[in-house]
């Protein structure tokens, strides 16, 4: 169904044809003046310079020309101004249509349509820490967004697991246990089903392996390690394995923490076999050059403002970096899927790769022409004191650590304030905090940074997701005192508090299609934000389930129903969930 902005403005158009004015002046925004009124146009302005009259004398006449049923006030003030407030009956219509419409009439610009989303960024063998944070819950809720709008989404990890951690790892292990059969160049048994290493060891293995990088020794053995490994050595592969089957399911159980949820879980490593016959395709078609030995793709473009340097496909000393492999599944997904659009979410300090390899795929023809490609630079999230976050020794915290600091956090003021049973204190915990995290995050414009603070986020008044949540399970409690309200159909405005409300409903679709456009979820929540506060004013300014009268308590009950599951909706998108009670 149309945006009721869109409405009010094809109205406006048709008053300005009848009055004898072109239909372009007719365009309606928001009122800058919610005191004055809902609605204006500012169209009589313009069109004064082009038909050689005051404004006024235009806007009074296109005032004349609108349906006074679909509106309670039509106002043409000085200098041409032209005021608007919707009718009850306008308004009403427009919300049942709203209620009834599949979610909600927001139109499905997407189908037909495929969006790969890049995200989270996971390295195996190495523990999540929160600079994973942002990467995973702004791509989620992108891709949420997405697919509600009807595009086909595929979500794709794009897991770190094929380069120089890898022979760092053999590396190291080698030097502990030398005698493990996997570095016998002879050995041509089976390998062990279990792995010489648990977890726990894993994550130790890496760090003790980055911190010998500066011993050019120790760093030579790791070369030669990746690269032996990633031509093939049995066992080294053997390893490999081991350490994806450890990393995975861990992977698994920290994003179903989250909430995220990847429909690939591909790596670095599927996207090796395209690379030998694209780089030799970009070399034959004269894509790629040499350059002091290294074979690269020139991107810089006539009206460039600064310097782009060109996109190295392959070292000098025959290695492929990440842009040879960021390019190579490029390859791999238009292949296998077709999509019309790539939309990559890292931190913006990422911006110049993206911005080259983005041009590297649409020279060569990796990607097609009308292939959409954006990167979603996020800003970092550091403490509360504006500096970066770090443990108390100083080292980077794990995400995991930060979901649990959260999660006791919000369990202590879910059991002193005795907000549910004992049994419910987990489950309910759960909802909250993960609402905190999230919201707390997305809230943000996702290219600025922001300072985590633990207990405003957590504040169950404010602009938080603790405080969304409760305005929901508040809705809820109501609806269950009243009982059977979900084909009750919408009542016009009763008082001043129900038409905020409402008007208030009605900015979904262009809050969505914005958030779309620019990929900025944090649109979302400050709609949400504004939505809630609208709900708990009606609340606070109208007997709901006290009211006598049953047709007007219908009413009453009917909008704050759509409200609720419009919240629900919206929090959906952004990747969390309310509790049944708080």
């Amino acid at each position: 169904m149309k945006r009721i902005l869109d409405i009010i403005s094809e109205k406006m158009q048709q008053a300005f044809v009848d009055a004898g004015y072109d239909a372009s002046y007719g365009r309606v925004t928001v009122s800058n003046r919610p005191d004055l009124c809902e609605y204006q146009c500012n169209g009589a302005l313009a069109a004064a310079k082009v038909y050689k009259c005051a404004p006024i004398q235009i806007a009074n006449a296109v005032a004349e020309k609108l349906d006074a049923n679909d509106f309670s006030m039509i106002d043409a003030v000085m200098p041409g101004f032209i005021n608007l407030k919707l009718s009850d009956s306008f308004l009403q219509h427009y919300l049942e249509a709203m209620r009834t419409a599949a979610d909600f009439g927001v139109e499905k610009t997407g189908c037909g349509k495929t969006v790969v989303v890049d995200y989270g960024g996971a390295n195996v063998a190495k523990p999540l820490h929160i600079g994973h944070l942002r990467p995973a819950i702004i791509g989620e809720a992108l891709k949420r967004l997405y697919k509600f709008f009807g595009y086909n989404t595929i979500g794709d990890i794009h897991l770190g697991d094929w380069g120089l951690q890898m022979g760092l790892i053999i590396a190291e292990l080698q030097e502990r246990q030398p005698e493990l059969c996997y570095f016998d160049p002879n050995y041509t048994g089976e390998y062990p089903a279990e792995p010489p290493f648990t977890l726990s060891d894993l994550e130790e293995l890496y760090p003790a392996a980055s911190a010998k990088k500066s011993d050019p020794v120790f760093a030579e053995k790791a070369h030669i390690a990746t690269y032996e490994n990633q031509m093939g050595r049995r066992g080294y592969r053997a390893i490999w394995q081991h350490i994806m089957n450890l990393s995975l399911p861990d992977l698994h159980r920290l994003y179903d923490l989250l909430d995220v949820h990847y429909e690939q879980w591909l790596g670095e490593s599927d996207a090796q076999p395209y690379i030998p016959p694209m780089v030799e395709d970009l070399k034959a078609r004269g894509f790629a050059v040499q350059s002091d030995g290294a074979w690269i793709i020139p991107v810089a473009e006539e009206g460039d403002k600064k310097e782009m340097p060109p996109c190295i496909l392959i070292k000098s000393d025959g290695s492929a970096i990440y842009a040879t492999t960021d390019l190579a599944t490029m390859v791999q997904r238009m292949q296998d899927w077709q999509p019309d659009k790539m939309l990559y979410v890292t931190d913006k300090r990422q911006n110049l790769h993206f911005e080259q390899i983005f041009r590297a795929a649409k020279k060569s023809g990796i990607v097609h022409a009308d292939t959409e490609l954006e990167h979603v630079g996020h800003g970092t999230m550091n403490g509360a004191d504006g500096k970066p976050f770090k443990t108390r020794d100083g080292g980077v915290l794990r995400l995991e650590q930060l979901i649990a600091d959260m999660t006791d956090f919000v369990r202590s003021k879910v059991v002193e304030n005795k907000i549910v049973s004992d049994s419910e204190v987990d489950a309910t915990t759960a909802k909250i905090a993960l609402a905190a995290l999230k919201y707390g995050d997305l809230s943000n414009q996702p290219t600025k940074d922001y300072n985590f603070d633990l207990e405003r986020f957590a504040a169950f008044e404010g602009n938080t997701g603790p405080y969304i949540l409760y305005t929901i399970v508040r809705i809820k409690s109501i609806l269950a005192r009243y009982g059977s309200w979900e084909s009750l159909p919408i009542q016009p405005a009763a008082n001043p508090f129900a038409k905020d409300l409402m008007l208030a409903i009605t900015k979904l679709a262009p809050c969505l299609e914005a958030a779309l456009k620019t990929s900025s979820p944090n649109l979302i929540c400050a709609y949400i934000y504004e939505l809630a506060g609208a709900v708990n004013k009606f609340y606070h300014e109208t007997r709901i389930l006290g009211e006598e009268d049953p047709a007007l308590q219908k009413g009453y009950i009917a909008l704050i129903a759509l409200a609720k599951n419009v919240l629900e909706t919206c929090i959906d998108l952004l990747g969390f969930s309310a509790p049944e009670k708080m």
